[in-house]
């Protein structure tokens, strides 16, 4: 019997637990290059979208069942959304998965869009793009506002089957929130947070 379950986990790749009712989503952090400096591509969403209007964000979204694979999903949703062919974006790895405490799970890709005259950006989702310089984030520390999360269980919650019932003392946790102001751009949120970490690993493994 106990030869039958481990033999089961022979190719078991272990994911995080809950993984697969979470929200999977990908984006893609575009590198440009011009004039011999590296940029970073954002969009400015579209004011008529019903999911962060007006919001700055990386080129993506939700990974779809006709996507084979998350980097799949994150070349699809760069293609529909700046108007480019896949032979346009070259991927270079992926980056470290980003766990929200909004259900969801973001993969994110750096890449480098090879041509940035050919983009032709989808208005139906995007009002504008722009560029910022990599040397910017490099050299600009984000402010950093905290935030409590707290539990609060549903009214039909057992507390009678816990220790201390309903005085039970839950753990709160704690989630930062980032702010980078760039022009008259704000780049915070789960946008900030990606670029923070990418930076941060571009440092740790002394690749600048």
């Amino acid at each position: 019997m106990i030869q039958k379950i481990t033999s089961s986990f022979n190719k078991f790749k272990p994911q995080l637990n809950g993984y697969t009712n979470l929200v999977k989503a990908s984006v893609l952090i575009p590198l440009i290059e011009k004039n011999s400096d590296i940029f970073l591509l954002f969009e400015v969403r579209s004011k008529n979208l019903n999911t962060s209007p007006s919001e700055i964000s990386f080129p993506g979204g939700k990974f779809d069942e006709c996507d084979i694979t998350l980097r799949q999903t994150a070349i699809r949703e760069t293609c529909e959304e700046l108007g480019l062919n896949e032979d346009n974006i070259s991927i270079t790895t992926p980056l470290n998965v980003l766990l929200t405490p909004f259900n969801m799970i973001i993969h994110p890709f750096l890449g480098t869009i090879n041509d940035y005259n050919a983009i032709s950006i989808n208005e139906d989702e995007v009002d504008h793009i722009f560029l910022v310089p990599l040397s910017f984030f490099i050299n600009t520390k984000p402010k950093s506002y905290k935030h409590k999360i707290k539990i609060h269980p549903c009214n039909d919650f057992p507390y009678s089957l816990i220790p201390n019932g309903q005085n039970y003392k839950f753990k709160d946790g704690i989630y930062d929130t980032l702010i980078y102001e760039y022009k008259n751009y704000v780049i915070w949120g789960i946008t900030a947070r990606i670029i923070k970490d990418f930076v941060d690993t571009l440092k740790d493994n002394r690749y600048l």
